[in-house]
């Protein structure tokens, strides 16, 4: 389950693969959409990024890349065939076929799955041991190039979800729920399990993805149900998410 079944090798491959992913959801009116165009949108913004130069080592971040989008791809793959995966990547997947999260909801879920746990695996597998620290400015950049994307993002949410930003009102702060699960906590968080995971052995490495799964299923679980004033405000949010899937998806798509 940990390791990738995938065969992309480049950025390219990730991003014809995603499109792919889209097409299908699209096609089968699956909100798994939504989330994947957001991560298409990155990954094209770091192959700009990288052949721009603005990365200290820019094969090694495509291998990370790759590497990380890997780990996406396969868990999607396991969950239309039924097989077992991540409890993060569950608890994200499971909540698209159900009613109640709103599109924001979607995307945060997929978010917390992919950069809380599979961006610490995949760092500690592009470099292991003391490979690692080399690897801290690059990872960090992607944090500001994702920080670059934050507006354009809102503003797409903003034309098929209406009152999304009634967040703000109920003490949520809309720009700080994505900054801190997209952006910057989250990626705190991988990267103190990356350097856990860099220096384990194979059989402590297994054990170590158990015990960080269950955290961010947890964390998960907060997203998809919050309770109190948030929750509330989430239900009026819903009320004017009426556009379809397909509609909402190429939305949502740079």
């Amino acid at each position: 389950m940990d390791t990738p079944t995938n065969s992309n090798e480049t950025i390219d491959d990730v991003i014809a693969r995603l499109d792919r992913v889209i097409e299908h959801c699209s096609r089968t009116h699956s909100k798994l959409g939504y989330f994947a165009v957001l991560y298409r949108n990155v990954t094209v913004e770091v192959r700009r990024a990288i052949a721009a130069g603005r990365f200290e080592d820019g094969p090694r971040m495509e291998r990370l890349d790759v590497i990380f989008a890997n780990r996406y791809l396969d868990a999607i793959d396991c969950h239309w065939r039924k097989d077992k995966l991540t409890q993060s990547w569950s608890t994200a997947f499971k909540a698209a076929h159900t009613h109640p999260p709103i599109i924001l909801q979607h995307l945060l879920l997929g978010m917390s799955a992919h950069i809380n746990l599979d961006l610490a695996i995949a760092a500690a597998q592009t470099a292991p041991g003391n490979l690692l620290p080399g690897l801290k400015r690059d990872f960090y950049e992607i944090t500001v190039l994702l920080d670059e994307m934050i507006d354009d993002v809102q503003d797409r949410i903003d034309q098929v979800s209406p009152w999304f930003r009634i967040i703000d009102r109920v003490g949520g702060r809309t720009d700080e729920i994505i900054c801190a699960f997209a952006i910057g906590a989250a990626r705190d968080v991988a990267w103190r399990a990356a350097e856990r995971l860099a220096v384990m052995t194979p059989e402590e490495f297994e054990q170590e993805i158990e015990r960080h799964d269950q955290i961010v299923a947890n964390l998960g679980q907060g997203i998809r149900s919050p309770g109190g004033l948030l929750g509330a405000g989430l239900k009026l949010i819903r009320l004017r998410e009426r556009h379809p899937v397909d509609r909402v998806i190429e939305t949502l798509k740079l």
